[in-house]
């Protein structure tokens, strides 16, 4: 027996906004049945020792440190501005 039925491979499609014929509909049925199928193989490992972990190598401190330095000139950074007055950037006025 199916794990998933075509009517809940139909439903999800829809959720998708995706048009599935019925042939695709039970093609899809046997492969999420497939996929389920191997996830539960996964239930069968005894992993009562193994600790949770979010990554599979383990990662530390991959942060650069934070520190304060120099910024771009204002020259530098308005250079290339479409429009800018006394060093800043000027826009359009959207509040009359």
């Amino acid at each position: 027996m199916s794990r998933i039925s075509i009517e809940e491979v139909k439903h999800v499609a829809n959720l998708a906004r995706l048009a599935v014929t019925e042939e695709e509909a039970k093609m899809f049925q046997q492969q999420l049945d497939g996929i389920i199928s191997f996830a539960e193989q996964l239930n069968e490992l005894n992993t009562e020792n193994v600790e949770p972990t979010s990554h599979v190598l383990s990662v530390k401190n991959v942060m650069r440190e934070d520190v304060a330095k120099e910024g771009l000139p204002v020259e530098e950074v308005l250079k290339n501005a479409p429009d800018a007055k006394d060093g800043q950037f000027r826009v359009p006025s959207i509040i009359e």
